[in-house]
């Protein structure tokens, strides 16, 4: 029994390494924010060039992120010393949403500041503290949101890091590890809902 959970999490760790859209999860009591680890180039940037929300801002992919973190007066929290990871939605996943929709919630903060932080947890987790967790939880880790929610990150029938939010909606991580300098961000193909 022993010896084929080790062969399963071998398995799963080397379909990782493989491949760019590598599957990821992160352990909910890590508490070691300090520790950096350096992720394949395809999939970190050199250096941290600003906080959370000022990288993403200066990135075509989470550009609306950064100005929805805005619209929703979220910015000093994310501006904050942090460390914060956060799983934000790329500029496809937010162009999918009907532009009534977004228009609405961009001129409302009360209803949009919940949906974000939905995507925002305490504590940096890179790709390789995500890859520890699912190994330790046997395929599955739990993080907590900054509101105290749970998303469940799991690892998909194609090795892809998939997260799963309250409503059962899944999403897979599709960008590991851009830097900033209080925390990390991870491109994400759709909006979680809480």
């Amino acid at each position: 029994m022993k010896k084929s959970v080790l062969i399963a999490v071998a398995s799963v760790a080397i379909g990782f390494f493989s491949t760019q859209a590598m599957a990821q999860t992160q352990d909910t009591t890590k508490k070691d924010t300090a520790k950096t680890t350096a992720a394949p180039a395809a999939t970190s940037t050199a250096a941290a060039s600003g906080d959370v929300v000022s990288v993403m801002a200066t990135s075509t992919n989470f550009a609306p992120m950064a100005l929805a973190i805005k619209s929703a007066q979220l910015e000093p929290t994310l501006q904050a010393p942090g460390p914060f990871t956060i799983f934000a939605p790329n500029d496809v996943a937010f162009s999918k949403l009907p532009k009534a929709q977004f228009d609405a919630l961009m001129k409302d903060p009360a209803k949009f500041a919940p949906i974000l932080k939905y995507h925002v947890v305490a504590g940096k987790y890179t790709k390789a503290d995500i890859i520890k967790a699912l190994g330790a939880g046997k395929g599955k880790a739990d993080l907590k949101t900054i509101d105290g929610q749970t998303l469940h990150l799991s690892v998909n029938d194609k090795s892809n890091l998939q997260i799963t939010d309250a409503k059962g909606n899944a999403v897979l991580v599709t960008a590991f590890d851009t830097e900033a300098s209080n925390g990390v961000v991870h491109g994400i193909n759709g909006i979680m809902m809480p």
